[in-house]
């Protein structure tokens, strides 16, 4: 997206206010002592995903909490995120990060976590008190419906690993699909509106194929706190694909317009994501967002530089280049359109070009332009929105249909622009909603959001 955002305060993977730490005496005062309630969110037979909900039930805000328990031998935590952990054998200590440790009263924190076998916490204490004061009930409430669908149900679960087949992306027994998905918006603004509760309903609601996880580069992300927003990319990694999704990590660099400005930090960057990631058939790596201010020659330069990187550790992986001009394969400026990349392609298997669209302002010139290009080199619109290039303004929805039937007809995958509550048209959610938690049916949805979802839920073609 080319348009600047608004400073807001750094948001968490999930919405948080504060827990400090209350004791409850009697079984009167229990009910207003903080807690700290588990559930399995999904469980896939060898692994489960888990969260902690720590509430503040007093009149007083707690400034810090900390969470401990066992596990049985043999189970084990692996990926967490929204704490910092602590292990001593199986005893597991989570403490709250510095930014989420104050819960207001009636507010509420979480935190989560990966975990492998069979086993769940036990002997759970929140700030060296029982996680429930009160006494157990005598009869196990029934465990929440799984997050993760049922075994070859899912989007990778049906297709496996991605390869690139001529000019299209194929799956991995050599079929032409099509994926369709969502983008976050910038993690340093809005991770609070791509949690677990967002993501189910992303997954299961919408059916969705594909996030994009959006990780800025400069106007406060990735160069203020890389190991920071390193671990966050790890973390919505692992929702995904426990959601059975496809994950699009995307480097969002803009402004610089010149890849090379960030090319070490990219370097890093994906050196790491690749490693840890590199046995999973379901992430994709977006490694310049929108190129722009330079020509072809430029941007293949970096990707000459960056690709290496990665497929020294994650051989297969579909890897997606940006094009000049903000993703526009030239049009949208003069850094070089389809020829200059037919004349001098980037030398690597497995390979993808990046188109981006804004229907209100990307007439036929762009439309044409995708439609002739997709038929001479690979296409991905990593990006796209139904409204003016700015992510805002009024919704042009029969531009888009075209431009939907002719992705849908040359099976060109695609993600739109965002899956945020910002002020803007362009986010699906209505102003509050991702404080609110609340992202299911259409209720919390602006037009955009309506309409994307409706076209999102048609059945895949896989």
């Amino acid at each position: 997206m080319k348009l600047g955002m608004r400073t807001v305060a750094l948001a968490g993977v999930f919405a948080v206010v504060a827990v400090g730490a209350m004791v409850a005496t009697t079984t009167a005062t229990a009910a207003a002592a903080p807690t700290a309630t588990f559930v399995k969110v999904s469980d896939w037979g060898s692994g489960w995903e888990g969260r902690y909900t720590i509430t503040n039930g007093g009149s007083s805000t707690l400034t810090s909490w900390q969470v401990d328990f066992d596990l049985p031998a043999g189970t084990s935590i692996g990926t967490y995120w929204n704490a910092l952990m602590d292990r001593d054998g199986q005893r597991y200590r989570f403490t709250n990060q510095h930014w989420n440790g104050t819960i207001a009263p009636g507010a509420s924190a979480t935190f989560g976590f990966l975990g492998s076998g069979s086993g769940s916490p036990a002997g759970c204490r929140l700030n060296g008190q029982p996680c429930q004061p009160t006494a157990p009930p005598t009869t196990s409430p029934p465990p929440p419906p799984p997050t993760t669908a049922p075994p070859g149900s899912t989007p990778v679960a049906a297709n496996g690993q991605l390869r690139v087949c001529g000019e299209q992306l194929c799956n991995d027994n050599g079929k032409a699909i099509q994926l369709r998905g969502m983008s976050t918006h910038g993690l340093q603004w809005y991770a609070n509106c791509a949690t677990n509760a967002s993501l189910d309903v992303l997954a299961q609601q919408w059916g969705a194929d594909v996030l994009r996880i959006s990780m800025y580069i400069q106007e406060g992300g990735y160069e203020t706190d890389p190991r920071g927003f390193t671990d966050l990319v790890h973390d919505y990694i692992e929702m995904a694909t426990a959601r059975g999704l496809y994950a699009i990590v995307d480097w969002h660099m803009l402004t610089p317009g010149d890849p090379n400005y960030n090319l070490s930090r990219a370097q890093t960057f994906f050196a790491e994501i690749a490693d840890r990631h590199r046995d999973k058939v379901n992430v994709l790596y977006e490694i310049a967002n929108e190129p722009n201010g330079v020509s072809w020659g430029t941007v293949k330069s970096y990707a000459d530089q960056v690709i290496p990187v990665i497929r020294e550790r994650d051989p297969e992986a579909v890897v997606l280049v940006g094009t000049p001009d903000w993703s526009s394969l030239g049009v949208s400026g003069s850094g070089g359109g389809v020829d200059a990349i037919t004349a001098n392609p980037v030398a690597a298997s497995n390979l993808m070009y990046v188109f981006h669209f804004y229907a209100a302002s990307h007439g036929d010139l762009y439309y044409n332009t995708l439609a002739a290009a997709a038929d001479q080199i690979p296409i991905f619109v990593t990006e796209f929105g139904t409204q003016q290039y700015t992510g805002d303004g009024p919704n042009d929805f029969t531009m888009s249909q075209r431009y939907l039937d002719l992705m849908a007809s040359k099976k060109i995958s695609w993600v739109n622009w965002n899956y945020s509550d910002d002020f803007r048209s362009g986010a699906v959610f209505t102003t509050g909603t991702c404080a609110s938690g609340d992202f299911g049916g259409t209720g919390p949805l602006k037009p955009a959001g309506s309409w994307i979802r409706d076209r999102m839920r048609t059945a895949d073609d896989f």
